[in-house]
């Protein structure tokens, strides 16, 4: 059995940066369907830190552009904080939102890790979403489908600067797989921008393991891998407890082989779990199942594996 960083569990129980309400009651749900337990059980000394507090969401319409920036903020900055202590005492941050809003946060914690550590990031986006909107391209303002421009320098400067560095990563360091949903203006930034993204034609026609592995070229000993597993990269038919689902995505098969593939790789250094929305759910499947998938980011395999 592989031989893992202690983890530390972040609650962050927050719906603010969506379009549904529930995404809040996601940190529960993956507890109840017994997510510290499966880790301890494959040797993973795990430290649950409870829940992060913050605003509550107030349920207005968008203002310049963004809905709930002021509380968006709030939660990103308490969660970047919470998540760099963790690095920082040698443990592995395992973010339980909330919505996708909250990767700024983790992700900017992260990098500022890896700088620190002289180490490479790369950041995996398991997503039906490409989240690379800014507020001149979403009628919503729903910032969770802005997390990755924000990351990249676009945004609003409260979040882009949330660590101080702008931008906190580079399109060059993300990867997206599943994407299956992304609005047409959003296309052409993402094609200006270069975002290395594996779309679900891409995988229909190549097959899982190859996009694996060109997501995962060139990750050596220095490389700290983060992933960031938003539940809606699942298909709906497997996984129906989420406030966006999208049709045609990743299937049970294919979704074990991404997460033992991470697995092979040894370098994942911090985890994103988001967007599971238990008040959409059936008797809480769908945490369940990522709850099945985490044990295979941890080494779950059929067969003993070299």
């Amino acid at each position: 059995m592989a031989v893992f960083r202690p983890v530390s569990l972040i609650g962050v129980p927050t719906d603010v940066g969506a379009g549904h309400r529930g995404a809040r009651l996601g940190p529960e749900a993956l507890r109840i369907a017994g997510l510290p337990e499966a880790l301890a059980a494959r040797g993973v000394d795990v430290r649950d830190v409870g829940n992060l507090d913050g605003p509550r969401n107030p349920w207005t319409g968008p203002v310049q552009g963004y809905r709930h920036l002021q509380e968006v903020v709030a939660w990103n900055h308490a969660l970047m904080e919470a998540s760099y202590a963790e690095l920082r005492d040698g443990r592995m941050p395992i973010m339980l939102g909330g919505d996708h809003c909250l990767g700024v946060g983790s992700i900017t914690a992260v990098a500022r890790w890896c700088r620190e550590q002289g180490k490479q990031l790369r950041v995996l986006w398991l997503d039906a979403h490409s989240d690379f909107n800014t507020s001149d391209v979403t009628p919503s303002g729903n910032i969770h489908g802005m997390p990755v421009a924000c990351l990249c320098g676009l945004g609003p400067e409260a979040l882009t600067h949330l660590g101080g560095q702008a931008p906190a990563i580079t399109p060059a360091q993300v990867h997206q797989i599943g994407i299956r949903s992304v609005d047409p203006e959003e296309k052409r930034l993402i094609k200006t921008h270069n975002v290395d993204v594996y779309d679900m034609r891409y995988i229909d026609e190549a097959g899982m393991k190859r996009t694996m592995e060109a997501a995962l070229d060139g990750i050596d000993a220095n490389t700290h891998l983060h992933v960031s597993f938003d539940v809606d990269f699942l298909d709906p038919s497997i996984a129906p407890g989420v406030g966006t689902t999208v049709p045609g995505g990743v299937n049970y098969r294919e979704a074990q082989l991404v997460m033992e593939m991470i697995a092979d790789t040894g370098r994942m250094g911090s985890l994103d779990i988001v967007e599971l929305n238990p008040l959409l759910d059936h008797q809480n499947r769908t945490a369940e199942l990522a709850v099945d998938l985490v044990e295979s980011l941890f080494g779950k395999s059929t067969l003993m594996r070299d």
